[in-house]
């Protein structure tokens, strides 16, 4: 079956095929191709074998191991349909002699320690990454959480590896087992940022800067609108208390009967019960300040009041 189809759809998929696509020399390819081999199920001079989904990455590592063992036929390949539908390559290298071979051109053994000795060199470090990631990383859609991990066999790569990162670019994942095996994982979306440019996935490390930014504005949007949804509230229930107070004062006194300055903003408030407090300043002749109206309303309360307390009525009447 084709694993492409639902796959390619993945985001993590794209960050694998953009990887592969920029290693464009055979130093890099080394570099990616010991990352991948430090994965591997199996490694060592008695097997190596890679299990992989994804078909880029099968031909990425025989493409390569090929290609240093100088033997077209090295890796045996076969295939396994899962209960998923999706197929699972099996790789493998059946020569001993190829296997030791190849394992002395990495100066790798069994233990995969990343240890300086065996380190390519400082610029092609970014490509061991990388081969790590092609050999067992995954990145969850951006746009749902943030998350990426490396699901290890051993504990010493997964704490060498994390310590590599940590000392030479400053991004600091963490570690859980499971089933196992020994998860590196990283929740924050900056040092995903990095670790996607770190790999050459400079178009997915953008892409998932832009979900960020979109994120972070929606954010700031919501809060925004919430605070000013409380304001609005705030602003309405005010004006309805005065509205309350200037309705008594015309039904019992008249708004005629009021100081031209207060009958204006008592006429102006019933005609806008929407406004705040600097909206209706604003509709003043002349126009005055928040504080300006905020006092001749405070002046009509009072008035309001007083009819209250004389005429025996309870603000829960009104």
């Amino acid at each position: 079956m084709n694993n492409t189809s639902a796959e390619e759809q993945s985001f993590s998929y794209r960050v694998k095929e953009e990887i592969i696509e920029k290693i464009n020399s055979s130093q890099k390819a080394d570099a990616c191709l010991m990352g991948l081999l430090c994965c591997c199920n199996e490694l060592g001079d008695n097997e190596i074998l890679f299990l992989t989904e994804n078909p880029l990455v099968k031909d990425f590592f025989i493409r390569n191991v090929c290609r240093i063992l100088q033997d077209e036929n090295a890796v045996h390949v076969a295939e396994a349909e899962r209960r998923s539908g999706v197929t699972l390559f099996s790789l493998s290298l059946p020569d001993k002699e190829q296997r030791i071979y190849l394992l002395d051109y990495f100066g790798m053994d069994e233990s995969r320690r990343l240890t300086e000795d065996f380190l390519p060199k400082d610029k092609f470090f970014p490509n061991l990454a990388a081969g790590i990631f092609l050999a067992c990383g995954s990145v969850n859609d951006p746009s749902k959480k943030y998350h990426m991990e490396f699901v290890m066999p051993k504990l010493e790569l997964c704490n060498d590896f994390g310590l590599l990162l940590i000392e030479r670019y400053g991004i600091v994942p963490k570690h859980v087992e499971r089933k196992n095996s020994q998860i590196m994982y990283i929740k924050e979306s900056e040092n995903i940022i990095d670790m996607l440019t770190l790999m050459s996935a400079t178009m997915c490390s953008l892409e998932l800067m832009n979900v960020k930014m979109e994120k972070d504005m929606r954010n700031k949007i919501n809060r925004a609108l919430n605070c000013d949804n409380a304001n609005i509230d705030k602003t309405l229930k005010a004006a309805e208390r005065q509205i309350a107070d200037i309705e008594l004062i015309d039904k019992k006194l008249g708004l005629s009967s009021l100081p031209d300055q207060l009958r204006e903003i008592a006429e102006l408030r019933l005609e806008n019960p929407d406004y705040n407090l600097k909206e209706l300043g604003a509709e003043m002749t002349p126009p005055i300040s928040r504080s300006g109206a905020n006092h001749r309303l405070q002046k009509l309360a009072e008035i309001a009041a007083d009819l209250r307390r004389k005429e025996g009525i309870k603000t829960s009447d009104i």
